[in-house]
């Protein structure tokens, strides 16, 4: 399908992926082994729960956290533990001289990676600390559902990912069990501070989106620099508004809380957006908070209520009900050329003067053919439907 080849310039070492590398094979020998253990559910499915357990596992920790910590100073350490934390592995990388197997950011990309940064970043963080100023947590708690609610709404209707009736009900109830684990017995208080959350939510869907179109490039930089400016900005104003700086002991356990729960988790994130789309990566995303607060139960000792394990029936079946989607139709790919991180499968059938490593990332072209196989709506599946 893909017969052009060839790097199109070297990645730079800020740039270097981190998949693991695998060994070389031609493209005829690795298409047999590709197509035998290939599954549509692989890798992105446990990418996307990979983040939402990293994520998920930050919960509980940053609540011990906030017992020495202004809540907006915590959400600018971590995102500083991020960003500083994946600074680390890149410099690590580029000491070991490791080769590059991820797209570098283009300038095409800059806009792009603007836009995320800023929605996602800053708009989003700075207007849901407005909001809970001004709103009380239980209606803030619930309200926070809505960023799943806009990530799916807006790739389904805006950016028209597919999605068919047992989709929609799976993230539906993936969403309803999040919903049942905020809920605190009182409604949703409707004033300025839950709009406010609720645009910071809209802010998160936009990020979340936006960052589909970058997912073929390094996730490791993105979350990088999304971590650095948004750390800097949160920690920025959290000082500018009184808070204190806490002990260095709190500091660094911060700083390792955000590496993990927003830095690992982030690029995890991306990965999933690359295989998934926005709409299925942010459904198992949602899982989450179920993550968080089973490890509340094991870590805190807060109590198991009837309440969890009603939630707890209803993400699994949200989950098994995406698990067991089988999309699969007869489909038109066009000629396409893009460069991303891939090895030799059904999609990537192209030939090289020598030697590869597998995964690598280089330019290539898709010549247009038509095929059927179960897919989602990933980086070569973005076709429109019916």
């Amino acid at each position: 399908m893909a017969n052009v080849s060839g790097s199109k310039g070297q990645s730079p070492w800020w740039v270097q992926g981190d998949a693991l590398v695998g060994f070389g094979a031609t493209p005829r020998q690795d298409q047999g082994r590709m197509q035998a253990n290939h599954s549509h559910l692989w890798p992105g499915v446990p990418l996307a729960l990979g983040s939402a357990l990293a994520f998920g596992a930050s919960t509980p920790l940053s609540k011990l956290l906030l017992a020495s910590l202004d809540p907006q100073l915590l959400a600018g350490l971590l995102y500083l533990g991020a960003g500083i934390g994946l600074a680390g592995v890149h410099l690590a990388r580029a000491a070991l001289d490791m080769p590059a197997q991820d797209a570098p950011l283009r300038r095409a990309d800059l806009p792009w990676l603007g836009a995320v940064i800023g929605f996602g970043g800053i708009i989003g963080p700075l207007l849901l600390m407005l909001g809970l100023c001004r709103t009380p947590a239980a209606s803030a708690s619930l309200l926070l559902n809505l960023e799943s609610l806009a990530t799916m709404g807006l790739a389904w209707i805006v950016f028209r990912e597919n999605v068919d009736r047992r989709l929609l009900l799976g993230a539906f109830a993936i969403l309803a069990g999040a919903v049942l684990l905020s809920w605190q017995g009182h409604g949703i208080t409707i004033d300025g501070g839950a709009v406010l959350i609720a645009g910071a939510c809209l802010a998160w869907g936009i990020d979340n989106n936006l960052t589909r179109r970058l997912s073929a490039a390094n996730p490791v930089l993105i979350a990088l620099l999304k971590g650095l400016v948004a750390g800097t900005v949160n920690t920025g104003v959290a000082l500018w508004w009184g808070a204190a700086l806490p002990s260095a002991g709190v500091l660094g356990a911060a700083a390792l809380v955000g590496f993990i729960g927003i830095g690992v988790s982030l690029v995890l994130y991306v990965r999933g957006l690359r295989h998934l789309g926005a709409a299925r990566t942010g459904a198992y995303f949602s899982l989450a908070p179920f993550i968080g607060t089973l490890l509340a139960i094991m870590l805190l000792g807060e109590p198991l209520t009837l309440r969890l394990g009603v939630a707890g029936v209803l993400m699994a079946a949200g989950l098994w009900l995406h698990l067991a989607e089988r999309h699969q139709h007869a489909h038109q790919h066009e000629a396409l050329e893009h460069e991303h991180s891939h090895v030799h499968d059904e999609h990537h059938q192209h030939a090289h003067d020598g030697p590869v490593t597998e995964p690598h990332s280089h330019w290539h072209r898709h010549e247009p053919v038509r095929h059927a196989h179960p897919h989602y709506p990933d980086l070569h599946h973005r076709h429109r439907h019916p």
